[in-house]
């Protein structure tokens, strides 16, 4: 009796052992969609915000970094401005985006320690002053180290998630460049890349160009095919740029712009335009947009009060003749309204006039076609297969 009592026993044992492993298996198969109790989409899933993008990667200059990813920023800053943002990076262009996909503010690299729950969120390699030519100084991330880092991310990634579910997330995710405008402010007021004496302007404009093309092949051939470029705002008009042509031979337009400097920039951004018109026939299942802010903040310039704005000439925090002879080193030299100045310091944008480009560039509002082919919010509710698909 004992003894058909301990098989009975032992065989209860067993199959509460089997039915154990059972659910056991079940969990992690149900856990095998989830990071820590997030669920990571699959393309072409929608995701909770309703859109097709999954997280926001940053890669650009101080278009995108108010200083956070930049090493000692404040002992190491070149534009003698502390304080690039009347706000931190939530007051940016792409920050705002964020905001209107729904999706959280990329955190910085430098901020990141390899979990996954960080990295899945989006990252910002942005870092102030970032330039595309490699700079002499290493105080701040590059063009090819934000490469880099980007590279380093996709590798985690994969290491952490199945390749596939890796390959899936990269492709819903979306990218955001912007770069080129400390190139110019070097060319302008440093020379330090000595580009000036080598090559014409037109020379210039393709060589920084070409390697904003190598940086979308290179994101392409990872799986990316989402991505924003913005190009240069008319540094022409900006307060540093237009005291430091005061007293010189350059012709200023009706505004006080620096006409021979926005030529410059506009080559640039013709160039660069013209390029991703010639990847968009290459990559057809890639969906590229370009945000033309120069053509959005002239528009502003030209018509300041149209928009909400009454002076388009001083910096809102500075010193000096336009607030542009020392840059925005306390708050305490801020002006009293920001949200009526076009600038903050000596080349960035205000919070409001940042807002008004989102805006604009999101729905095509107030300022219609500054993004094209098509606006930010039809490129996030656009399935990233409906170009084709991908090989």
């Amino acid at each position: 009796m004992a003894k058909r009592l301990d098989i009975r026993t032992t065989s209860s044992r067993r199959r509460s052992a089997m039915v154990f492993l059972c659910l056991l298996l079940a969990i992690l198969m149900s856990l095998s969609g989830r990071v820590h109790g997030q669920f990571l989409p699959t393309a072409p899933s929608v995701m909770e915000n309703g859109s097709h993008v999954s997280a926001l990667y940053l890669m650009g200059d101080s278009s995108v970094d108010c200083g956070k990813n930049s090493l000692f920023y404040p002992l190491l800053h070149r534009n003698l401005s502390l304080l690039p943002c009347n706000g931190g990076d939530s007051t940016l262009l792409p920050h705002l985006l964020a905001q209107k996909i729904g999706l959280p503010d990329s955190q910085p690299f430098y901020s990141q320690i390899g979990s996954i729950e960080g990295l899945i969120k989006g990252v910002n390699y942005g870092s102030a002053h970032a330039t595309i030519i490699s700079p002499s100084s290493q105080s701040h991330p590059s063009f090819n180290q934000q490469l880099r880092q980007v590279y380093e991310t996709f590798q985690l990634l994969q290491l952490q998630l199945r390749q596939d579910r890796a390959q899936d997330f990269i492709k819903s995710s979306m990218f955001y460049l912007s770069f080129g405008r400390d190139d110019y402010v070097d060319l302008f007021l440093r020379n330090s890349s000595g580009m000036m004496l080598k090559y014409s302007g037109q020379e210039f404009a393709r060589i920084l160009a070409n390697q904003m093309v190598h940086a979308i092949r290179t994101l392409y051939d990872a799986n990316v095919r989402k991505i924003i470029i913005t190009g240069i705002l008319p540094l022409g008009c900006a307060p540093r740029v237009v005291w430091e042509w005061y007293n010189s031979t350059a012709t200023h337009d009706g505004m006080g712009c620096v006409e021979e400097i926005n030529e410059l920039v506009l080559q640039y951004n013709t160039v660069l335009n013209e390029h991703i018109v010639e990847l968009k026939e290459e990559l057809p299942d890639a969906q590229i947009v370009f945000c033309d802010v120069y053509q959005g903040m002239m528009e502003v310039i030209t018509n300041p009060a149209l928009f909400g704005f009454s002076d388009t000439k001083n910096a809102c925090c500075g010193l000096g003749l336009h607030g542009a002879e020392i840059g925005c080193v306390s708050a305490e030299t801020t002006c009293n309204q920001s949200s009526s100045h076009v600038w903050w310091d000596l080349y960035n944008p205000t919070q409001a006039l940042n807002s008004l480009l989102a805006d604009s560039a999101w729905s095509g509002h107030p300022l219609p076609d500054i993004c094209r082919p098509i606006t930010v919010q039809d490129l996030v509710y656009t399935s990233h297969l409906i170009g084709g698909p991908s090989e």
